[in-house]
This record gives C-alpha cells, structure tokens and sequence, in this order.
C-alpha cells in the first residue's frame, strides 16, 4: 500500500447537498487535518437547509470539525430532493466558490453515490475542479450503493469516537433515522480500517491524479 502526502494544506474547500453530508463522511478527516495545519482556510458550501435549524446545526457542527481553521460556511436554501431540476444553480454556487481561491484539496460527495442530490453535486465537481485533488467521502444510508474506496485516512480510536459523540451532539434533528447511529458510523470505519492495516479509517474516492517526480541532481547526462 502506497501512502502519498500533500506538499501543502494552505486552503480547502468543502462541499454537502445537504447539511451533515460532510461531517458524516469526512468528519475524522477534518479533525485530523485541521489539527495537523493550525490556520488552514476552509470554506464549506452546503446547497440545502438555509434559514432553518438544519443550518443552525451545520454551522456549529463545522466550526467543531475545523479545530483552528479559518472557516467560512455558506448554507444555501435549495429544496431538499430537488437538486437535479436546479442543476444550473448548483453549478452557479460551485463555480463561486471555485473563484474564492486555489484550494490543496476539495472534499465532496462520492461520484457513486446514488442519492439524487448527492450525485448531482459531484458529477459539477470535476468540471469545476479540473487541477485540483478532490476526494468523494461515502455515506452508509439505505440506497446501498457503497462501492471500495481507492484512498483511506486512518483514524485513531479516539479521533472515531470524538467525531461520533460530535455527529450526536451537533445533529440532534437527524437521530431518529435509522442509519444516524454510532454503530453505522463506528462499523464503516471498522471496515475501511482492516482495508488499509489500520484500526479504523475513513474511505475516499479519487479522480485522476498526476504523479510528480523530483528532478535528480549531480548524474551525468546520458
């Protein structure tokens, strides 16, 4: 197994259909990386919940994902389900944000994910971010369209328990659906863990990426 690492996390960008999508498939990733880059500039676009208590909750929920980070939230108030027929205005949000900066890494939905507001939203992602590293985090819910994940972010027990405890603390509308539990969250990270001889990890999906090689110094030309 072969574990590449960023030259940088100055900015990241990160965006949810709806409000939790990010912290339930990237919370341990936030933390982790928020952690390991005091200052690093985030900005989350969520495309539903605006002017609700959804968007109470997301935005607190953000600032404890984020430990140290620069944050800026946007919660727009598209309908919830509706996302495909607005498919022009979610394209319009996502290129605002693109314009704000370069970012080191943008966090998104799953290409595979079947949920219709969810698959709309990352199939605008690689048109907007064509030169970026993007990762589409996974979310256990009943559609069953989980598919392996091609990269992992291991987790410390600890790291998995606090993100659980802030999904329960920060979600409080969202934990009569059946698969807002700790023992979804705690038993999808169990699995990504023994994928990649870790304990428990979070799993992600990469589009293309271009590998770099260092220049050799001090041989003589052929």
């Amino acid at each position: 197994m072969l574990s590449l690492l960023p030259e940088r996390l100055d900015r990241m960008v990160l965006l949810g259909a709806h409000c939790d999508d990010i912290a339930v498939g990237a919370g341990g990733a936030l933390l982790e990386l928020c952690r390991s880059h005091p200052g690093v500039t985030v900005t989350a676009l969520v495309l539903t919940g605006g002017g609700s208590l959804r968007e109470e909750e997301e935005r607190a929920a953000l600032a404890a994902f984020c430990p140290g980070a620069a944050l800026e939230v946007v919660v727009l108030d598209l309908p919830d389900g509706r996302l495909p027929v607005r498919w022009e205005r979610v394209s319009q949000a996502v290129e605002e944000v693109r314009r704000r900066g370069e970012p080191d890494l943008v966090l998104g939905p799953s290409p595979h994910d079947a949920e219709p507001d969810r698959r709309v939203l990352a199939g605008i992602v690689p048109s907007v971010f064509r030169d970026h590293l993007t990762l589409g985090y996974e979310l256990l819910t009943w559609e069953g369209d989980l598919v392996q994940p091609t990269a992992f972010l291991p987790l410390a027990e600890p790291v998995l328990r606090e993100k659980i405890a802030k999904l329960h603390e920060h979600y409080g509308s969202q934990q009569d659906r059946a698969w807002f539990d700790a023992e979804t969250f705690a038993g999808l990270a169990r699995v990504r863990g023994a994928q990649c001889h870790a304990r428990y990890a979070e799993g992600f999906h990469t589009g293309r990426i271009v590998l770099g090689v260092a220049p050799l110094t001090g041989l003589d030309p052929l």
